[in-house]
């Protein structure tokens, strides 16, 4: 046995890469609670996968059997109802996990130099994510979904010369029809899941190569022999790190990591199966009740709003009373995120040894897109259209204001090791 497994890892080295990016990977052993998200993203991920190609056994998609086959699912097919729940229970906590895991970024600097593309990759995921579940909103073609869609894909409409056209494109009809429902259908399944596991990929080893940042803000992986020629490295790790850095207050990711990674998925796991055997549709943020009666394109719902996760960069979009400037906002909320690592000029990363201004502005912007995402799911009066464009100006002012106060900022002594707290 120990000869043919020689054998295959000289011709594959499947365990080298094991020990390489998960075993012997070097973590900052002051990891915390903030650094639970990135793993359960990919406990997530897998959840959808499964659970995505069980419900597609039996899904019809077409404008005539989508909604009657979803409703199969949940009343004929044994435990479907169980593996519908555990998908779109799923897919809100994804976003749950996803928007965690980058405000963990935000307040510890993990955007900052040398993980500039570490975040752009996470951003690109991000974005695949939100198209993603958009194209999988749809498919049950309830009133929701249909209305939904409607709405979002008509925003295209508002760019100038192309618009039109752009929008006819990606309907596939003059309407929101079984051909758009195909379409959305064959990109949820098949093409945005192959372009999201690149870009994990690509996420993970871009993060390998540069190493994990910690709550200090601090390096762990150094330049050989700049410890000294007397440093010795305390535990032992993959040869590809010890050869070419200095680690030092690092760990391996196994034993330390995966115990840490399975307190939280065990804590996790009780809140996703508390929502999906008791609440499963949240009072309906996660599943709302329109979306229980087939689409019908005579009769628009009372109120339509997307699903929780896009609320906060809806409410922006109806913040601008212009349908185009309302657009071009919407879009720049979300593309600011890729430039953050060039907006944030300080050398200090984390919030702990950063000025008082800057906590309060890493503050006033989470609060702004809490607001924000409240205002999205709430019907546009006159009153929430102002709210929505106060806590607009404060969310792109977080980037203004980090950007012009950043490179004098005045910051605390950083400690040479790092610190537990």
């Amino acid at each position: 046995m120990q000869a043919l497994l020689d054998w295959v890892e000289k011709r594959l080295p499947a365990m080298n890469a094991y020990k390489k990016h998960l075993s012997e990977y070097p973590m900052p052993k002051n990891f915390n609670f903030w650094y639970l998200f990135g793993s359960l993203a990919m406990l997530v991920l897998v959840n959808q996968i499964l659970t995505g190609i069980w419900l597609t056994m039996n899904y019809v998609p077409s404008g005539e059997g989508a909604f009657a086959s979803v409703e199969y699912i949940m009343r004929d097919v044994e435990y479907g109802w169980l593996l519908r729940y555990m998908h779109s229970t799923g897919a809100s906590a994804f976003f749950v996990v996803i928007y965690l895991h980058m405000f963990r970024g935000l307040i510890y600097g993990s955007y900052q130099k040398p993980r500039e593309l570490l975040w752009l990759f996470g951003m690109l995921i991000f974005l695949v994510l939100m198209a993603e579940a958009f194209m999988g909103y749809l498919l049950p073609w309830g009133q929701m979904s249909y209305w939904g869609a409607q709405v979002i894909i008509s925003l295209f409409g508002a760019i100038p010369v192309i618009g039109d056209d752009l929008t006819l494109w990606i309907r596939g009809d003059y309407v929101i029809s079984g051909a758009t429902l195909n379409r959305f259908f064959a990109l949820h399944v098949i093409a945005l899941p192959i372009v999201l596991l690149l870009l994990i990929v690509l996420h993970v080893l871009a993060l390998h190569e540069v190493g994990s940042n910690n709550p200090d803000g601090i390096e762990t992986k150094l330049p050989k022999g700049s410890m000294g020629d007397d440093y010795q490295t305390q535990f032992k790790f993959h040869d590809y790190y010890t050869k070419k850095y200095d680690v030092i207050d690092s760990i391996p990711f196994h034993p330390y990591g995966t115990v840490k990674d399975l307190v939280g998925v065990a804590g996790f796991l009780f809140l996703f199966c508390y929502v999906l055997f008791f609440n499963p549709e949240m009072g309906g943020y996660f599943l709302e009740p329109p979306n229980f009666e087939a689409a019908n394109p005579l009769k628009t719902p009372e109120h339509i709003a997307p699903v929780w996760y896009f609320t906060p960069f809806y409410a922006i979009l109806r913040a601008v009373p212009d349908k185009l400037l309302g657009v071009i906002a919407m879009g720049a909320s979300i593309a600011v995120l890729f430039v953050l690592p060039w907006l944030d000029r300080c050398k200090v990363r984390s919030y702990r040894y950063r000025s008082k201004f800057h906590l309060f502005n890493i503050i006033q912007f989470t609060i702004c897109f809490v607001a924000l995402g409240i205002l999205g799911a709430l019907p546009a009066t006159s009153l929430y259209t102002l709210l929505a464009q106060i806590f607009s100006l404060g969310y792109f002012m977080f980037f203004v204001l980090l950007f012009f106060y950043s490179k004098n900022e005045a910051t605390k002594p950083l400690p040479e090791r790092v610190t537990f707290k």
